[in-house]
């Protein structure tokens, strides 16, 4: 049923693009009732205001936390047209007929990034706001309510049509209100939780992209969240979900560095990494570590990308390059191929917990952070400075690859890895074979695993090839084989107390 908007009432906070809505509104004929910084807005483009104030007979009160709860306005909103009770009572009470509410809400996560000051960020909390968008979002059926800035538009082409608004406009309107109030409200309960547990899984991330597909074609794919916050994208085409899942684990691998570092990323786990005094020998390092599997990865680092890289990154074929600055010159070297993704990194992508949909269920952890709890050298000697900074590498390597998962590192250099296997000692093997194809010499090498070992078979077969220090966790009731083996054998073998799994 078409119904035509004769009565509106408008409060917002941000007067963006409402211009045009409101002075249709005027050569319409509706009847506009407002409050404060809007009604002058209004009035201020030549179109007439009836102050909410001359309705209810009551001022705006308590520094402005009551201007609108009042029940000629909640009256006008949820009275039923087709309920003759609701009608007397309305002529009864003098209360007008409201037909459109466009109303947003106080910037809550705003304010909340802006300052930590406890007071000013309550006061962004929204009484009135929240109370008039769920009243005319009940009363869809009379009432066309805009809860956003973001709305403008669809309200503003509705009001162009000139046929009213039929049942199918009003619904849709009154699922994105409430879409607004239970992001809005999930936002406040988190500020308060303050990262405590919740009783309830509440998650809400605006701005839902739909994905050309999911992980595979056949499959739908939508993406919620705010890409603009973390990345500027410079160049190429749209990133896909499989991209976005790949750019995470890169970007959360890279941030663990803080000497100038590059990475390849493919399927989410890392195939080449490497720690050198410049960019360029970093990527040739890093591209050393596995070529073959470099083919269509993701590449990411910590360092401004200059021409001399971007020349050598230039000769292979990738999705992806990810980097916190582009030289202009080696900006104009990558952006030859068109496709390419070009991601300049604005800030650390900040991930306090994982989530995961399991069985009729959510899981929910906190993010693996850090790198060892403890530094136990269990082994025949303690580990040189060199060794020492192969193994943390290493240990950090191996936290972002898929479990069971081995790393070997030489001078800061991913070498060999094995991941996602369903034994420890095939990892290995497959981390020896790796090494092997690329010919790379394992001795002296450091090896690391995600979790304890089992048995002394892994620490057996790292000593035959040459490697001779070894990162673990520990907590095995046979820990003690493979540590008096490596005591018998020269080997270091440090037990960290942190075991890094990653299914």
């Amino acid at each position: 049923m078409q119904k035509q908007i004769k009565s509106a009432l408008i409060s917002v906070f941000y007067k963006d693009n409402l211009e045009n809505i409101v002075k249709k509104l005027g050569e319409q004929g509706v009847t506009i009732y407002s409050t404060g910084g809007t009604q002058k807005f209004i009035e201020d483009l030549g179109v007439k205001c009836v102050a909410v104030e001359e309705l209810t007979a009551y001022p705006s009160i308590l520094g402005g936390r009551v201007k609108t709860l009042h029940p000629k306005i909640f009256g006008g909103i949820l009275a039923r047209r087709e309920n003759p009770q609701d009608l007397e009572q309305l002529a009864q009470y003098a209360i007008p007929e409201l037909d459109l509410v466009i109303v947003d809400l106080y910037p809550f996560e705003e304010t909340v990034k802006s300052t930590k000051e406890e007071q000013t960020i309550i006061e962004k909390i929204d009484i009135g706001g929240v109370s008039l968008i769920r009243a005319a979002g009940k009363n869809y059926k009379d009432v066309v309510i805009v809860a956003s800035k973001d709305q403008y538009a669809d309200l503003e082409q509705v009001l162009n049509n000139g046929n009213g608004t039929s049942i199918e406009d009003r619904r849709s309107f009154a699922a994105k209100a409430f879409e607004v109030c239970a992001n809005y409200d999930v936002a406040i309960s988190q500020y308060f939780l303050n990262n405590e547990p919740a009783a309830y899984f509440q998650v809400s991330a605006p701005q839902g992209q739909i994905m050309r597909y999911g992980e595979n074609p056949h499959q739908k794919g939508v993406f919620y969240g705010n890409l603009s916050e973390i990345f500027n994208k410079l160049h190429g085409k749209e990133l896909s979900y499989n991209n976005l899942v790949d750019v995470d684990a890169a970007c959360q691998l890279i941030q663990e560095f803080t000497e100038t570092t590059f990475a390849v990323i493919k399927h989410t786990n890392v195939c080449g990494i490497a720690s050198r005094p410049t960019l360029k020998a970093a990527w040739d390092a890093a591209l050393a570590g596995d070529k073959e599997s470099a083919f269509g990865g993701v590449l990411v680092t910590n360092a401004v990308i200059d021409k001399a890289t971007a020349e050598s990154i230039s000769e292979i074929f990738f999705e992806i390059l990810i980097a916190p600055g582009f030289d202009a010159d080696a900006l104009t070297v990558l952006q030859a191929k068109k496709n390419r993704i070009l991601l300049q990194q604005l800030q650390p992508v900040k991930a306090p917990y994982v989530y995961k949909n399991v069985l009729n269920g959510v899981l929910l952890q906190e993010n693996d952070k850090g790198n060892y709890q403890e530094w136990n050298e269990a082994g025949a000697r303690p580990s040189t400075p060199a060794e020492k900074a192969d193994l943390e590498f290493a240990n950090l390597v191996c936290k972002h690859l898929k479990s069971n998962a081995i790393a070997l590192v030489k001078d800061k250099q991913l070498i060999g890895k094995g991941c996602g296997q369903t034994s420890r000692i095939d990892s290995l093997r497959h981390a020896i074979a790796k090494a092997a194809q690329f010919n790379f010499d394992l001795k002296g090498a450091a090896m690391a695993s995600d979790a304890f070992f089992p048995f002394d078979d892994c620490v057996r077969i790292a000593h035959e090839e040459g490697i001779t220090s070894v990162i673990q966790p520990g907590g095995s009731v046979r820990d003690n084989d493979s540590v008096e083996f490596c005591k018998q054998n020269g080997m270091v073998m440090v037990m960290t107390g942190t075991r890094h799994f990653r299914h």
